[in-house]
C-alpha cells in the first residue's frame, strides 16, 4: 500500500455523508485536502473535522454543474498545490419526485447535470494536470443503481449513475496509457441524507442497517491506497441487510 502523506485529494459534494466521510479518511492518512460543495457552512465543518486529523483543508464552494467554476477552482488547487493526486466526485443528488409518474423534465435535467455532466467537467478539468504527472486516481461514486435496475432510485437517477459506470471506463480506455486510472464505486443503499428525498420516508431502524458514510471512506482510503499500477475499474459494494434483495421477494419492501 503506497504511502499518502503529502498528496492531494479533491472532493466534490464534500459537505455531507459520503463526501465527507472520504474527507475525514484520506487526511488521517496524511493527504491534502480540497473541500467542494454548494453549501459553505457544511465544508467549513468538515474543513474542522480534516484539522482535527492534522491537516488545513482548502474549502472551495462549487456548484459542479458550472463548468466554468471547475476549471477556476482546478486552476486555484494547482496554485497552491502544483498537484492533483486523487478526484473524488461525490457529487450527487435525486428528488422525491422522481417517477415516471411524477417526474418532470426539470427534474431529470437536474438530476442528469449534477451526477453526469457534473462528473464529466470535474474529471476533464484534472486530466491535464494528472496527464503531467504520469499518474491520477479518479474515484466515481456511481451507485448499486448504475449496475442493477432499481425501482427506489428513478429513470433519471438510475441512468445517471448507468451513464457515470461507462464514463468511467472510458476514462480507463483513453487515460491509461498517462498513469490515470479510473474506479466506479457502486454503493448499495448508504445512510445519508439523500435518503431524506425518498418519496416514503425511511425508518432509522432500516437505516442502521445500511452501510455507513465510514464504510465508504474507508472503502475510498482502500482505493487510493493501492500502488499506482493497480486500477480497480469498478468496485460494487452492499450492506448485508440488502433491500434490493429483500424486496425482490416481498415487493411491499422495496419501499420508494
Amino acid at each position: 500500500m503506497r504511502d499518502l502523506k503529502g498528496k492531494v485529494a479533491w472532493i466534490t459534494g464534500a459537505g455531507s455523508g459520503m463526501g465527507r466521510a472520504a474527507a475525514v479518511s484520506l487526511a488521517a492518512a496524511g493527504m491534502q485536502i480540497v473541500l467542494s460543495g454548494r453549501r459553505a457552512d457544511r465544508l467549513s465543518e468538515v474543513a474542522s473535522e480534516v484539522s482535527a486529523a492534522g491537516h488545513e483543508a482548502m474549502i472551495a464552494p462549487l456548484d459542479v454543474t458550472d463548468a466554468d467554476a471547475v476549471k477556476s477552482v482546478v486552476s486555484d488547487i494547482e496554485s497552491r498545490f502544483n498537484q492533483v493526486d486523487v478526484l473524488i466526485n461525490s457529487a450527487g443528488i435525486n428528488v422525491k419526485k422522481r417517477f415516471w409518474s411524477d417526474e418532470g423534465t426539470q427534474n431529470f435535467d437536474n438530476i442528469m447535470a449534477v451526477n453526469v455532466n457534473g462528473s464529466f467537467y470535474c474529471a476533464k478539468a484534472v486530466l491535464p494536470k494528472m496527464r503531467a504527472q504520469k499518474e491520477g486516481l479518479i474515484i466515481n461514486v456511481a451507485s448499486w443503481a448504475g449496475r442493477y435496475h432499481s425501482r427506489v432510485s428513478g429513470p433519471a437517477y438510475n441512468a445517471s449513475k448507468a451513464a457515470l459506470v461507462w464514463l468511467n471506463e472510458n476514462l480507463n480506455l483513453e487515460e491509461c496509457e498517462n498513469g490515470i486510472r479510473a474506479c466506479a464505486l457502486n454503493p448499495g443503499e448508504v445512510a445519508t441524507e439523500i435518503l431524506d428525498n425518498r418519496a416514503v420516508p425511511v425508518p432509522q431502524s432500516e437505516r442502521d442497517k445500511m452501510l455507513q458514510p465510514a464504510d465508504i471512506g474507508e472503502i475510498v482510503l482502500f482505493l487510493a491506497s493501492l500502488p499506482a499500477h493497480v486500477c480497480v475499474n469498478e468496485l460494487t459494494v452492499s450492506p448485508v441487510w440488502n433491500n434490493a434483495y429483500i424486496g425482490a421477494f416481498d415487493p411491499a419492501n422495496s419501499r420508494p
